[in-house]
Parts: C-alpha cells; structure tokens; sequence
C-alpha cells in the first residue's frame, strides 16, 4: 500500500488499532494516499436550509452525563436543543434515560459556564486568547518529556481516547490516570481471574432470582438504565424474579427489593461463605472446581457463626440458599458496599464463587466477546490511580498535567493531602466546562464545549446484547464561540508534535469522517459508500458490530478470610458510608438545579446533606430525628444533620456523595458537606483501591433539631387522612411465588 504511512500506523492514528486481527478489509480515506489527493471536508453543522417555526426536529447522539453512555435524541427547536430522550434504536438503553441524562440540557446551558481561555497571572486567572493559550501550551509541554507529562481523565472511549493515547506516544509518557468515585474496579479484578473477562454481560432478564450483596444496580451502578430495563423484563416474567438485596444502607434498588437484609459492614463476603456452606454441605450442591483451602474455608462458617458476624438472622440466610436453589438459573451480583473495604477482593470473590456452585456462569453471565478495536475501549476511572497521582504529585514526579472529565481535588479524601502536593506540578491544564476545585488550581484553562454541541464516538464498558459504538454529535452550534471541543483540543496538540500526520485534518469533525471512512468493510456492511455509511450513523447514533461469540471460563480462585474486626453499634463502631446516589452521583451534578431540588429515593432530603442513622443507635447515642451532628474520623470531621431510617443497619451511618463543594457555581458552592475529605487512606490489599466503605468513625450531638429541607405532602405521610402507600400482608397479595 502506497502513501504517507504504512497501514498499522494509520489504523492505530484513526482509532481501529488492533482490528486487523478480528476484521478485515480496510478503506483507506483519500486524505491519506498521494494518489488522490487530500479530500475536502466541509465544516460541520451547515446552516439548515429550512427551519418551521415550532416544529422541532430530533437528532441522535450520545449521553454523557455518567460513563454509562447511553444513546439520546435530542429535540431541536430553531436551533436550540430543548429536550432529551434516549434513543430506541440504542440497545444499551432502549428509548430510556435517566433523571441525570434529562439534565443535561440545563448543564448546557449553565450560566456558570467557562467562556473563554484562561491563563494564571499574578496568582489569578484571567482571560486570554486562544492563539495565547496555545502558544504557552506548546511551549511548556515542548519542555516535558516522558513521564513527567501526564494525562487525568475520568473514563473515557472512543476516539478521544484514540488521541489521548496517541498524544501520550507523542509525549513519549506512559502515565494517564483516570479516575471516577463510582467504580467496580474490585469486582472487574475479581471477574478477570474467575472468568477471564474484567466486564461480562450480566443478564438479569434471564434470571430467575437476583441476590444482590449492596450492588445498586438501579440507582448508582455501571449502567443503571440499561439495568433497570433488564430488571422490568425480570419482573414480568412468566415467573416474577425475585430480588434479594443484602446491604448496610438502603439503596434505591434495594428499596424495590421482595427482601431486604441489613448486613453489617464488611462481612458480605462472611455471608456468601455461609449461604455456599448450606449449598454444599446442606443442599448437597457440587463442589466441583473449588480449591480445598477455599472448601475448608467454607466448611468454617456454619450459619450459627454466620449469623452472630453478619446480623443476618439464621433462617433468613437458610432461605435464600434454598431459594436460590429453587430458583435457577439465579444471578449473584456484588456492589460497592462489598468492593470497599480492605479485604474487598476476598469479599466479592466470595460472592462469585456463589455464581459458580449455582452454574449461573454461561447462563446470567455470559461472555461479551473480543471487542474488535481496543484502541477504542472505555479505560474506566478508579482510585488507585488517584492515589498513584497523588503519590506522583507529593513526590514531585510530574511537570506538566492535562486534567479533563475529572475533578481529583473535590474527590480525594484529606488524607491523600492532594490540594496541596498539586501545587508541585509545574504546568497544570484544565479542559473544563465549569470552574471546579482543579479547575481553579490550573496554569492554564481551556474551556470546553459541552457535549451537546461536540463530536465524539463512545464504547461503554456495559455493552448490551450486541456490542457497538456509539456516536456523538453536535445538536446545535456552540452557545460560546470560544469554547472548542475534546477531539479538536486534542487533535491541537498531537499537530503541535506530529505535524505531518494530523496537520491535513483541518479539525476533529475532519478526522472523523476520515476516521468513519477508514473502517473495515466488514463493519459497513449493506452502505453504499463511505458517505452513507457516515450519514446511516449520524441518523441511528450507533454502529452496531457483529462480535463473535465466547466462551467463559468458570473457576473459583483462592481467596483469604474475608472477614475484618466489626465494632459494636456504639460511638467508635459506626462505619461511614459515603453514598452515591441516582441524580447528584459523586457530586458532578451539583451544579445542576433540577437535581439539586430532586428529593433524595430514600430519605426525601433536597438543597442539603444530612447523616443517615438507624433510630436504635441514635437513642443509644442520645440523638434525636434532626440533631446536628459532628462525624469524626483521624482525617478530620463534618456537621450536618440526621435523618433516622430503619433502612440502615445500626453499625453504619451514611452520608450521601455530591455536596460540598468549594467551587463549581452558584449551585454548588458552600451547599453541604463532602464526606470523601474525611475518609482513611486505606487502600483494599490486591488491587490498591481506596476502601470506600473502611473508615470507622466517632459520632457526638453537637445542636439541637433544626429545619432540613425534606419533601413532604403535609405534615406527615398521609393525603386527605389516607396513607400515601398502602401495605397489605405478604400472605394475602402472594405475587412473587415461593417468596
């Protein structure tokens, strides 16, 4: 093949790195012979030819919202995106979106949105041209070299991870940290040496039973969207599944639970032990494949023991065993209340090995196969990079950092002392829409478009029954002129190191219709040609992809006692568990009104944060429904206010994620506390994840009750004298057989 570079340089420079081995046949773009030329590519978003005035007309793209990337449309009146939807034809979401992706649009139009660059002077930030911003970029990043360059992202896919990757060559650095609070990075560790594959499918829609231990599947998962779609179909069955939810803190999948177990924290994975000790030596299911360490461990904990650790009532656990036997096949999912402890992986290890005594693997587990462009992969956020940064910005290991999509400095607990080792880092640059905390440590800000009026191609990490990707593009023009997006940022930078190779696209829209154009034929199936191929996955928003089936391996790998030292229901044996939750999530969304004001699933607290704490242990620690607290860990301490549910267990004491902000608008800042600044460092012993869930903490009254914004209707939960929700007894609705 002729032209300016061979092929595997030019697959991996347009994203499709590594496909060659999955799918042949490649067309390459006219951009990149010498025998046709360069290719004209007209700037996107043309003026439309014709517009009716209150007639909106509907678009495809992709949420961002969240790293689930779920599919949308968006209506656009007279050239202003209105609404969003999901979009039907996207089988990860099905024509659903959640509270968060219908917010987007508010986001979008934010007053507090960065309009222009921003450059450090005399200790301030002020506005600066582009032609500036880029000119100090390229100075600074041109004196860094390897290493001690480095990226910070949230997840991030598709094709801009394609350029950051390909930037990170430039660079000639291996180091891009990403980072997100909410994160199963346990749970894949686990899935890749039990199964072989870190993201499997989980197919609740074929399953007769679910136990999940605290996996939130519905609120503040993966792919909540996605997962409440399977839910539905796991409800109307011919036979209605049944759902157990074991966790310390009522969440809002546990709230639409048959069953709902409060656990102590930290001992899941004692009870899994205990539910596979009646399996085996009880029920008499096989013990095929399990180590004989593994086996004596469970033979350890009988249900006695289990009880008396785990605060589950014996007959309860005997239940759910038989019940899961009854019931196949079953689904064992594990979640972050599991994951975040110090022994985290022990614990959901325990939890899978569950999935494999009950054969459930190859049944509500299924393989999603070989992706066929790796290149192109979510790399999904943890906290372990986290920590590494911090380690790396202590240690005075870094001299020039790219943040984008990521806000370390709100999220890292006050242990990791972050805001203050970023001060090490030399050049610091933030690709941000709003002036959050990093943000506001930054040399240099460039400000972004949102991705309402931005391009992009996207591959979450959950993939539904048919793996795809899914396509970004702009719904309207940029609100602010000087606002440019993520690609062409990017593609900025990789021209100032490789002119030769990106310099013919004249921005990030170019490349990707080159991008599109150069993907193998296999994946174009029935198009005509390059232009219909383009124009079919604008119109759609996905790119299905034909992934050829596999198989999974099923094998219970050896694990320690999964098991740490519990305290008593008293002021030194809480454990905090800092909540994610559907709308605010790990606190991105607080700068959002609409979510703001959404009352919280389980206590109805809006505009606040507030301490959840079973009405047991406030008596014990002479707390009333509304008192003022303070919470103390070695790592420092919050006030905020209670609200008692007997949706908790009396060992925990949980104060949802989002608040706290310091910066990020009017919306956010100085609404609430944070408790992610007052978290230990413990970090879980194989994987070097924080341990989320691991901090003890001391509890004191320090006020009396004072007002707490909480939605009700009326002065108590009746309308017009009738209760909101009626109960009846399980005996007489009997609707889920054999519960």
């Amino acid at each position: 093949m002729s032209g300016k570079m061979n092929r595997r340089s030019f697959l991996k420079m347009m994203g499709w790195g590594g496909a060659g081995a999955a799918l042949s046949g490649c067309d390459l773009p006219s951009t990149v012979t010498l025998e046709e030329g360069k290719e004209e590519v007209v700037s996107y978003l043309m003026p439309e030819e014709f517009v009716i005035p209150g007639v909106g007309v509907w678009y495809s793209s992709t949420c961002m919202q969240c790293s689930a990337g779920c599919g949308i449309h968006g209506r656009v009146r007279e050239g202003r995106v209105l609404k969003l939807e999901g979009n039907p034809d996207a089988a990860l979401n099905n024509g659903k979106l959640c509270m968060m992706g219908q917010a987007g649009v508010q986001g979008h139009y934010s007053p507090d949105r960065i309009v222009a660059p921003l450059m450090r002077s005399g200790g301030n930030l002020a506005p600066v041209s582009w032609d500036k911003a880029l000119a100090v970029l390229n100075e600074k990043l041109g004196a860094t070299n390897g290493d001690r360059f480095a990226w910070f992202t949230g997840t991030i896919s598709g094709h801009q991870l394609a350029l950051v990757s390909n930037h990170l060559d430039a660079m000639g650095s291996t180091k891009h940290f990403a980072h997100d609070v909410v994160n199963n990075a346990v749970s894949q560790a686990v899935n890749k040496d039990m199964l072989g594959e870190a993201n499997p499918r989980l197919r609740l829609d074929k399953a007769k039973m679910v136990v999940s231990f605290g996996a939130d599947f519905m609120g503040a998962g993966q792919s909540p969207v996605h997962y409440a779609g399977q839910y539905a179909k796991f409800r109307t069955a011919k036979q209605r599944g049944l759902l157990v939810q074991i966790e310390p803190k009522m969440s809002l999948t546990g709230g639409s639970a048959d069953l709902w177990l409060a656990i102590k924290p930290g001992t899941e994975g004692v009870l899994a032990l205990g539910i596979a000790n009646l399996l085996l030596n009880k029920i008499k299911v096989s013990d095929a494949g399990i180590p004989s360490g593994v086996r004596k461990l469970i033979d350890r904990y009988d249900v006695t023991k289990v009880a008396k650790i785990t605060g589950v009532a014996g007959h309860r656990i005997q239940r759910v065993a038989q019940l899961l036997t009854e019931r196949s096949p079953s689904l064992v999912l594990a979640g972050a209340t599991v994951e975040g402890h110090a022994h985290g992986y022990d614990s959901v290890a325990a939890v899978m090995m569950l999935n494999h005594i009950l054969g459930n693997v190859g049944k509500t587990i299924e393989s999603s196969g070989n992706f066929p462009f790796p290149q192109l992969m979510a790399k999904q956020g943890n906290t372990s990079d986290l920590v590494e940064f911090a380690a790396a910005a202590s240690g005075k290991k870094l001299d020039a950092v790219i943040f984008s999509g990521s806000n370390p400095v709100y999220s890292a607990p006050a242990a990791l002392n972050l805001s203050d080792a970023i001060g090490n880092i030399g050049f610091k640059v933030a690709i941000s829409q709003f002036m959050d905390e990093t943000t506001a440590l930054a040399d240099l800000v460039l400000p972004a478009a949102s991705y309402l009026e931005d391009w992009g191609t996207q591959v979450p990490a959950t993939q539904a029954e048919r793996s795809a990707i899914y396509v970004q593009q702009p719904l309207m023009e940029p609100l602010h002129p000087d606002t440019r997006g993520l690609g062409d940022i990017i593609l900025t930078l990789l021209k100032q190191r490789k002119t030769a190779e990106y310099g013919q696209f004249d921005d990030y829209y170019a490349y990707l219709r080159n991008a599109f154009a150069a993907m193998p034929a296999a994946v174009k199936k029935n198009t005509k040609n390059n232009n219909e191929f383009w124009d079919a996955a604008l119109q759609t928003g996905v790119i299905n992809l034909d992934v050829p089936a596999k198989k999974l391996k099923s094998t219970v790998v050896s694990f320690a006692e999964p098991i740490s030292e519990v305290g008593d229901a008293d002021a030194n044996g809480l454990y905090l568990l800092p909540s994610p939750r559907m709308g605010l999530l790990d606190g991105r969304h607080a700068n959002l009104p609409w979510l703001q004001e959404a009352p919280d699933q389980i206590s109805k607290v809006v505009w606040d944060s507030w301490a959840e704490i079973h009405p047991t242990t406030a008596a014990k620690l002479g707390i009333g429904n509304g008192d003022k607290i303070k919470i103390s860990t070695h790592s420092g301490s919050i006030e905020l206010h209670t609200v008692l549910l007997k949706g908790m267990h009396a060992n925990a004491i949980a104060v949802p994620l989002g608040q706290g902000h310091d910066d990020y608008g009017r919306y956010a800042k100085g609404l609430g506390v944070n408790p992610l600044k007052i978290l230990d460092a413990t970090r879980e012993t194989k994987t070097g994840e924080l341990a989320m869930y691991g901090t003890q903490v001391q509890v004191t009254r320090v006020a009396p009750p004072e007002r707490l914004g909480i939605v009700r209707l009326g002065s108590s939960d009746t309308q017009a004298g009738r209760k909101l929700v009626v109960t009846v007894p399980v005996e007489q609705l009997r609707r889920t057989e054999g519960a």
